[in-house]
């Protein structure tokens, strides 16, 4: 549906009414045969008809086009007053503009905010009804911290509230040193995991360490022998050289 023909100010081009409607375009399309029609309007009469509800040519919604920018333009520029006119709003703005406005016009009917609520009020007047409304949240004036939400928590039970609430802590904090635990017991484990394993790489490298060393000590004896042999053999070879 379009916009109501009365809300506007001054004349109304005939090219920039619905063709089904006869309001004024919203969200406007245009079909080939160039009548133009709002999106909601068109959309309904394709369901039950293939053809221009104007001149009766065959349209598709394939076929249906964003309005031409100078209608669009032309369209854009109408005057128009608030939808909230009847409640007192005075304003009149271009149509291009109208929706952000009525977003945020103060006469604009809302629903209160408090669950339960379901007073319609102007946007205007909601702050001072939520001062007063009777679904609205507030603490017990006892004390013991209940948020009273309707009429019928004023009767609550505050010792009741207090021992639930109590658990409540003593619950949250049970879970908090479990989780805690379970962290502490996952950071030991990873830490004796990592120990175990420096300690089997140290081990094996005092195992290879052992094994050089034995080596080592193989190639000294063999040394020693060699050098032992090789005195003996100087050792003759210099009592054959007096003997000679």
């Amino acid at each position: 549906m379009g916009y109501d023909i009365e809300r506007f100010v001054g004349y109304v081009n005939e090219g920039l009414l619905c063709s089904i409607c006869r309001d004024v375009l919203e969200d406007p399309l245009q079909a080939p045969c160039e009548h133009a029609f709002c999106t909601a309007c068109i959309h309904g009469w394709l369901v039950h008809h293939s053809n221009c509800p104007e001149d009766r040519q065959v349209i598709d919604v394939s076929l249906l086009r964003p309005l031409y920018r100078y209608m669009k333009n032309d369209l854009n520029r109408l005057q128009l007053h608030c939808r909230n006119s009847e409640y007192g709003c005075e304003m009149v703005c271009s149509l291009e503009s109208i929706d952000r406005h009525e977003r945020e016009c103060e006469y604009s009917q809302i629903p209160c905010s408090n669950a339960g609520c379901t007073v319609q009020i102007e946007r205007r007047n909601l702050d001072g009804h939520l001062a007063v409304c009777e679904y609205r949240s507030r603490e017990c004036p006892n004390g013991c911290g209940y948020t009273i939400l309707s009429a019928e928590d004023t009767q609550h039970n505050c010792v009741a509230e207090l021992r639930t609430e109590l658990e409540l802590l003593r619950s949250e904090m049970i879970c908090r040193v479990e989780e805690a635990k379970h962290e502490m017991e996952s950071r030991l484990d990873s830490q004796r995991r990592h120990m175990v394993q420096k300690e089997s790489i140290l081990q094996n490298e005092i195992e290879e360490l052992k094994s050089q060393m034995s080596r080592m000590m193989s190639d000294v004896r063999s040394l020693m022998a060699a050098e032992r042999q090789h005195r003996q053999e100087l050792e003759q070879a210099e009592l054959e050289k007096r003997e000679l």
